[in-house]
């Protein structure tokens, strides 16, 4: 009896330390998911089989092993894309845009990869008053060489410039101004340059508001840049500033890529260097990029029509033109300077960012116009 009871323990004992050794290593051992990819069919099995490709009916199959705890990351839905601009009609239009192209369902679907937006800089996405940033970059820069050039001191354009005195310039017209762009913006390498760039971005201050330059970005069209990207769109800044000026902080403080960058042409030169090859920056300046040079660069360099533009004078109109003239839905708007408490205010009595005839295309076409008093209700990025 002792020997039946002594076997039939050990065969319990034995069974319990199986089974739990059994579903221990099952514990350990991670379930594996298969995900078939067929063109657009997804087909998902749980198996124990590695990584493998099937050929069925000349139909091939890609299966990717994973482990049941991999999740696919979703962004978190923004409930206000647009959350530093007021709840204006404003700002209804443009949501509304951007619904009605990203909707396949709806008639005015636009694919991904026709979603090209276009922004024009100064005064559009940050200030140009009291002059364009450029400008002000050259007036510092002039301060920083006059000391190593004292034959600058009878230049009347030098002389103006390093007193910062506007009005002077403002009489010397384009002649004073490509002198002050030859001084300080060429006769360098591209990489010297950019860190020229980088440094003054960086570090230089505004003359008025004391704010970093870089932190005088409309924080209403970062917020617009981030709705359009999580849509899918493509932006460009189609500026009349040179590419040399934008590039090297356009990633940092826009978030958009240089490639995206449509600006003047400076002429550059290949040239050797202690036996390496470096490009030079020539006083010569190639193209400006303004006016209707600015639909001129977007077809070379873009090859579509915008579906979105954005700019704020009358160097816009031709870009808010050739947008809203194509076909299909569009939206042209128009950056009104109405606030002249956080920012300025102005349109057409001023010379810098004059702004007559696209204020009154807008309204008579229905462009989207942005009052930058009552529809943002924040100005600058903290």
């Amino acid at each position: 009896m002792k020997k039946v009871f002594s076997f039939v323990l050990f065969t319990v004992i034995s069974v319990y330390l199986f089974s739990s050794c059994e579903s221990c290593s099952r514990k350990k051992e991670k379930a594996k998911t298969i995900i078939k990819e067929k063109i657009d069919t997804i087909v998902v099995e749980n198996t124990k089989e590695k990584k493998i490709v099937k050929i069925i009916r000349d139909t091939v199959y890609i299966e990717k092993e994973i482990t049941e705890d991999t999740t696919e990351f979703k962004k978190p839905k923004i409930m206000d894309p647009l959350i530093s601009w007021n709840d204006t009609k404003t700002k209804r239009r443009i949501v509304a845009f951007v619904k009605s192209v990203t909707d396949k369902n709806s008639l005015n679907y636009v694919k991904p990869v026709d979603r090209i937006a276009v922004f024009d800089q100064e005064g559009t996405l940050w200030p140009e008053k009291p002059l364009y940033f450029q400008i002000e970059f050259m007036f510092d820069r002039i301060q920083q060489m006059a000391p190593d050039h004292p034959e600058w001191k009878k230049d009347r354009i030098v002389k103006a410039a390093l007193e910062r005195n506007q009005e002077k310039i403002k009489k010397f017209g384009g002649e004073g101004l490509f002198k002050l762009s030859m001084l300080t913006q060429s006769n360098m390498t591209v990489k010297e340059y950019n860190s020229i760039i980088l440094e003054w971005i960086n570090n230089s201050k505004h003359p008025e508001t004391g704010k970093l330059y870089k932190n005088m970005v409309y924080k209403p069209m970062i917020d617009l840049f981030r709705y359009l990207k999580e849509n899918r769109f493509k932006i460009y800044i189609v500026t009349e500033s040179g590419y040399g000026f934008i590039r090297p902080w356009v990633e940092q403080v826009y978030g958009i890529p240089k490639e995206q960058v449509i600006a003047s042409r400076r002429r550059l030169k290949w040239k050797e260097v202690n036996g390496k090859h470096v490009l030079m920056r020539d006083p010569e300046i190639l193209f400006i990029n303004d006016k209707a040079n600015k639909v001129v660069s977007i077809e070379q360099i873009i090859g579509k029509r915008p579906i979105m533009a954005f700019g704020n004078s009358d160097n816009d109109l031709f870009m808010l033109q050739w947008t809203s003239e194509g076909d299909g839905k569009s939206l042209a708007g128009v950056i009104h300077h109405t606030d002249g408490d956080r920012e300025w205010a102005y349109d057409k009595d001023s010379k810098i960012g004059h702004l007559d005839k696209a204020l009154s295309e807008a309204k008579d076409k229905d462009w989207v116009v942005v009052d930058m008093k009552n529809d943002w209700a924040e100005i600058y990025i903290k």
